[in-house]
């Protein structure tokens, strides 16, 4: 007799049973206790507006009616800010979800895709998921090689590239103009998906100014990271009308919760808040990088809400990492690590509260002391 089973796609049984990454939570299972720092996960450790805590507070009245799967308001202020058409802006439950609706929009089993080799591995879960084929392009200096990711995309005929600018893990940045010259270069049928979640914590001249003339690109924001919500799992996609239309015939329409589009919409009211969060996040990159100095790593220069240290400067291995990573968890830090040489020579580490940072700083200076 036939044992029963689903009859899976052969797709779906070809790949590894992983995730993008493994949660803190789940961490926290293993090592059955709690965690006293959670610097790994690039979340705000400042919290939300005021403004949207109450916007919350007021919508879990409603919390029994679906969200608007248009998300009509929300998309009128974005609209607004952005200066661009309703019909240009997507909102998704995260760039996380809105990478899933791209991804399956333009790619087919066995089409090239191109990224970083190390960069946001979500974007190449949802590629393997989707039959894709991942073209993995080396840093350059610690940022992703526009010129080498130029040149895989000619050289593999791909019509999709993946970009994070500010970079994750790295945290590195590239000028806007830099980011402009890179996609007039591009042939062009290829879609370009730039990443920007970290823009609200960048340099001014990060963000090339948005074109929604040009169907190649798409611009994908978050209210994770400088809004403090990731919790809440809501985001947006900047792109040509054609485009989001096309989002819209496969993405999920009810994915946004009711009081997600609520608290976006009163973050957005909030800009002194958000202000005082890129302010914050600043003077934490400037402590990090001081406490890196004083112990012989450097901390290299961030646009984001994190720093990346290289904690092996002279050699350049991982194992002075991996060693670092393991410590801190059994101290009770949570960090993570790159996954990729050369990059794993470095530590990352999210900007904490006053006291989480200097909490940190006196766990990770005696780690590295007793080494």
């Amino acid at each position: 007799m036939t044992e029963p089973r689903p009859r899976l796609t052969d797709l779906v049984q070809g790949l590894p049973a992983t995730i993008p990454f493994v949660g803190p939570e789940a961490l926290e299972r293993r090592r059955g206790r709690l965690f006293e720092l959670r610097l790994g996960a690039n979340e705000s450790a400042f919290g939300l507006s005021p403004l949207a805590a109450e916007a919350i507070r007021r919508e879990l009245a409603r919390a029994a009616w679906y969200g608007d799967p248009e998300a009509f308001e929300l998309r009128e202020r974005l609209a607004g800010l952005h200066r661009v058409g309703l019909d240009e802006i997507v909102v998704g439950a995260g760039i996380d979800e809105l990478l899933g609706v791209l991804v399956r929009a333009v790619t087919g089993p066995g089409d090239p895709v191109v990224t970083s080799a190390g960069a946001y591995p979500t974007f190449n879960y949802h590629v393997a998921g989707f039959g894709g084929r991942l073209v993995a392009v080396p840093y350059r200096d610690d940022h992703e090689d526009l010129e080498g990711l130029a040149l895989a995309v000619r050289r593999a005929g791909a019509k999709l590239v993946y970009l994070a600018n500010p970079d994750n893990p790295m945290g590195t940045w590239h000028t806007g103009s830099a980011v402009q010259g890179f996609i007039a270069g591009l042939p062009a049928d290829v879609l370009v998906l730039l990443d920007e979640a970290y823009v609200e914590l960048a340099p001014a001249d990060t963000a090339p100014p948005i074109d929604t003339a040009d169907p190649r690109v798409v611009r994908l924001r978050t209210f994770s990271k400088a809004h403090g919500m990731a919790g809440l799992r809501i985001g947006y996609a900047i792109a040509h009308a054609e485009v989001i239309q096309a989002m819209g015939k496969i993405r999920n329409h009810f994915g946004v919760s009711r009081v997600a589009q609520a608290a976006a919409m009163a973050s957005l009211d909030d800009a002194a808040f958000v202000a005082g969060v890129v302010a914050e996040v600043a003077r934490g990159r400037d402590e990090y990088a001081g406490l890196a100095a004083g112990l012989g790593f450097r901390a290299l220069p961030s646009a984001t809400n994190f720093v990346a240290i290289d904690v092996d400067p002279e050699k350049g291995g991982p194992e002075r990492g991996r060693a670092l990573l393991e410590a801190l968890a059994d101290a009770g830090v949570f960090i993570r690590r790159p996954g990729i040489a050369p990059l794993d020579r470095c530590i990352r580490v999210s900007v904490g509260t006053a006291p989480e940072r200097a909490r940190f700083a006196d766990i990770f200076s005696r780690i590295v002391r007793g080494l």
